[in-house]
């Protein structure tokens, strides 16, 4: 039985999209932090709050179709628009909206940005 628990992330102050539910499973339980410092803030929040694992990808990677939830530091173009490609619910953690090469797959159903740590709630 999972122990796993939901989290809603809302735009932060200046942010795009969202709210994202986010509810790791024995599947799909990473919290995927690609923000080049270790685990994130916002996503050792995640993981704290969901039960999900916190990992870092810029050490190592997982599968996509493993990934609860990625959280980016990007402002504008390449890692913005990765993720939602793939289909994978990411959180900006700085205030973008839709841009770059990928921006058709960057959609309120898959993206939230602008997200501090106050930004992730229960669900």
């Amino acid at each position: 039985m999972s122990e796993y628990k939901a989290v809603v992330i809302a735009a932060g102050k200046g942010g795009w999209g969202g709210p994202l539910t986010i509810l790791p499973t024995d599947k799909k339980k990473y919290v995927y932090s690609v923000t080049g410092g270790g685990i994130h803030p916002v996503a050792q929040r995640i993981a704290d709050m969901t039960g999900g694992v916190p990992f870092d990808g810029f050490k190592s990677s997982v599968p996509f179709d493993e990934i609860a939830v990625a959280v980016i530091d990007c402002g504008g173009t390449a890692r913005v628009g990765v993720y939602p490609m793939k289909k994978v619910l990411t959180v900006d953690i700085h205030a973008t909206s839709p841009a770059g090469p990928l921006a058709q797959f960057i959609t309120k159903e898959l993206f939230v940005s602008g997200v501090k740590p106050d930004d992730v709630k229960e669900a």
